[in-house]
């Protein structure tokens, strides 16, 4: 074959087979090219030319390689010079210009003799292919080395590779032979089988007048806001489970409460139906959960989780194995679908905003995380480390005023169609002349504006119901904490450290404020400072940590907003070895395990102990398995972190035990709460230490201005 002679067309994705002096070159999921001519693997999907003795990426266009590649064509007019390297190409696809292509790429390959091309989606000779029909799937890289269990999933020893730990055991046979949409509805099944088997026990409040719990205030909102025209949402009977979450909370009441009325009006009827325990009900409740879940938070969990092994590089296998761990968390099973709440409705946003900004797309990111917020106001716990990362990636590394003001006005936007149902139905109703309840009294925040406003203005009833909803969603009159929860302030007041009740609430409410700020500010920091994608997890672990430990109005269930971020490290970089599944799993436990005081009291704990006990046997963790920790991988903990690790885990063993049987004291009746709560706000203070120092290390802060490699980012 002559190099300059005209060649017959052929189509192949592997140009080095046709073209022997063409190297090979590998894909790279960040779109930047590097020591593109040592790598084994054939390549269809980069499109940047590189000059082998020179590190400048050459970009065809200004969108250069931040664009996807699979579209695009290589056609090689002359093949090779007597050199044997190629001397003109051209480039084209359908999202860019064939001339300027065509002008770079000759640019790049004319300058030096020893230039290497990266070859796109076909090589032809003369004429480009006609175009296939049909265009498959493009695969992940990181599904063709399933095989390597480089993520900790696989340990090897004289008998040959096996399964680290046994959740890789149920989805071994699916290594690397199965599709993730053969396995990703076999997980969503099993786990959904457990959910609907914890939903069979009892729920909070069962059969304990007069207030009932939890599920009597799910089930009185749902008949409250089907029944009551709008403006009476936020006013109505606030002595009986009055509305005190966010207006999404309420419409998705509203949407739950019309299905139910249709099947059965007696379960919704204003002060007929207090308290009921009807079987029906309960089953239908327990349906409502599952359905929202599976339709909100679910999905998010997926879509995430993926983002994150793209980011990290790992296997699909791999990332299954990280989602069922996840939606197996012991502790938000016990909660939404023991005790009974919509948390993971809430959590599912807050995913899904994480997801979004992992995906490069910060304006969805805003607008899940207001509908966090819109439907339970716990999601301010992440609120500084989501404000500190978005304001981070429009200052660096250059400043973006076109990004800053997109995520403005799309928070604004966000926040102003979350209330618009609230404000409008409340002035709907004063034009209708409906009256509020005569028991209403007008919100203090109302009051307290430093202007007055006439209750004959056409803005006086939204004005009415926005204050009145932000006075019931934010109630500081509550006190510092709720029951026995394992913070820092609980601890002190519970243990006889330091009575705070003797304190004014505003006072306690300050001091809350000011150690909250000082607990979260690091992580705020660093986010800001480096907002990396990679990090993300580790600030929202850091940040909640800081808010469930030292904020004010919190309580045990908080514990599951930590929990998720951390959670979801099981998914990144390394997070299936043994020394984040120790610590991640190390969290998990105690969270669950703090949980349990609420849980006894809801006749949860057959549920506590086996959904606990079983996502510990699944991770390889005491007190079911040593093996994270003494078993072949446990070269990757340090001693340090074993020793402490199975102190608390004895303690935690040791005080199950004298629960059971030692009663406590006549003088000290809550003598055993009281150690659960001490011993696990230890252990709280300890995970928030770990993830922020975490945090710091991977953030590369500390190595912040000197030359050292810039660590690979994936594309997504």
């Amino acid at each position: 074959m002559k190099p300059t002679d005209p060649q017959p067309t052929v189509s192949t994705d592997d140009p080095g087979a046709v073209f022997p002096q063409v190297p090979r070159c590998r894909v790279l999921d960040d779109g930047k090219p590097s020591e593109l001519c040592k790598c084994p693997q054939p390549t269809n999907e980069m499109y940047c030319s590189r000059d082998s003795g020179d590190a400048e990426t050459i970009k065809p266009t200004d969108k250069g390689c931040d664009e996807p590649t699979d579209k695009f064509t290589v056609i090689i007019w002359r093949s090779f010079d007597a050199r044997g390297v190629v001397r003109r190409i051209k480039t084209f696809g359908p999202r860019l210009d064939r001339s300027r292509v065509n002008h770079s790429a000759t640019a790049v390959l004319g300058r030096a003799p020893d230039v290497r091309v990266c070859w796109t989606a076909s090589v032809s000779v003369g004429m480009p292919p006609p175009p296939a029909s049909h265009r498959p799937r493009k695969k992940r890289k990181g599904d063709t080395i399933a095989l390597s269990g480089n993520n900790g999933t696989i340990v090897t020893d004289s008998v040959g590779a096996k399964p680290a730990f046994p959740l890789v055991a149920f989805l071994f046979p699916a290594r690397g032979t199965v599709s993730q949409w053969v396995t990703l509805p076999l997980i969503l099944m099993a786990v959904g089988l457990f959910r609907w088997a914890t939903g069979f026990w009892g729920y909070s409040g069962f059969q304990k007048p007069p207030m009932h719990g939890d599920f009597e205030a799910q089930r009185h909102w749902m008949e409250v806001t089907i029944n009551l025209p709008i403006s009476h949402w936020y006013f109505h009977d606030l002595q009986w489970w009055g509305l005190d979450y966010p207006p999404l909370t309420a419409y998705h009441s509203w949407l739950l409460g019309q299905v139910g009325n249709l099947i059965n009006t007696d379960w919704f009827m204003i002060h007929q139906s207090r308290g009921l325990d009807d079987h029906d009900l309960k089953v239908f409740m327990r349906a409502t959960v599952i359905v929202s879940e599976y339709l909100i938070f679910i999905p998010a969990a997926t879509i995430c989780v993926r983002h994150l092994g793209r980011l990290a590089g790992i296997s699909t296998w791999e990332s299954s194995i990280a989602l069922t761990a996840i939606l197996m968390q012991p502790a938000t099973l016990l909660i939404d679908h023991g005790h009974f709440q919509y948390n993971t409705v809430m959590l599912g946003f807050v995913v899904a905003s994480i997801s979004s900004m992992l995906g490069g797309q910060p304006l969805w990111g805003c607008v899940y995380f207001v509908a966090a917020l819109g439907f339970k106001q716990m999601a301010l716990f992440y609120a500084p480390a989501v404000f500190a990362y978005l304001l981070g990636i429009c200052l660096f590394p250059r400043i973006n005023i076109v990004r800053f003001l997109g995520i403005a006005l799309v928070t604004v936007a966000s926040f102003a169609v979350l209330f618009l149902p609230i404000l409008l139905g409340g002035l709907y109703d004063a034009h209708r002349n409906i009256p509020l309840p005569s028991t209403v009294e007008l919100p203090p925040l109302l009051s307290s504006l430093p202007f007055h406003v006439s209750e004959k203005a056409w803005y006086y009833p939204m004005l009415l119901q926005l204050t009145q909803a932000i006075h019931r969603i934010f109630p500081f009159a509550r006190g510092l904490f709720e029951d026995k929860v394992a913070n820092i302030w609980c601890a002190i007041h519970t243990s006889g450290i330091h009575k705070l009740y003797q304190y004014d609430s505003a006072l306690l409410s300050r001091a809350a404020l000011g150690l909250t700020s000082l607990s979260i500010l690091p992580a705020c920091i660093i986010i800001f400072l480096m907002p990396r994608r990679n990090i993300l997890p580790w600030a929202f672990a850091s940040v909640s940590w800081g808010f469930f430990l030292c904020s004010y109005q919190v309580h045990e269930k908080n514990v599951l907003l930590p929990l998720l971020p951390m959670t979801l490290l099981l998914a990144s970089e390394g997070g299936l070895k043994a020394d984040m599944r120790a610590w991640i799993g190390f969290a998990n436990i105690l969270g669950s395990w703090t949980l349990y005081p609420l849980l006894k009291k809801d006749e949860l704990r057959i549920p506590y102990f086996v959904l606990t006990l079983l996502w510990a046997y699944l991770m390889g963790l005491p007190p079911v398995s040593t093996s994270t920790y003494f078993g072949a991988q446990s070269g990757e903990i340090s001693a340090a972190t074993k020793l402490l690790h199975m102190v608390f885990y004895l303690g935690m063993v040791a005080w199950h035990v004298a629960e059971a049987f030692i009663p406590p004291p006549a003088s000290k009746p809550d003598l055993w709460v009281v150690g659960n709560v001490c011993l696990g706000t230890a252990g709280f203070g300890i995970c928030y230490l770990w993830c922020s120092w975490n945090l710091l290390a991977k953030s590369r802060l500390l190595a912040w201005g000197k030359k050292v490699p810039k660590p690979e980012e994936k594309k997504l």
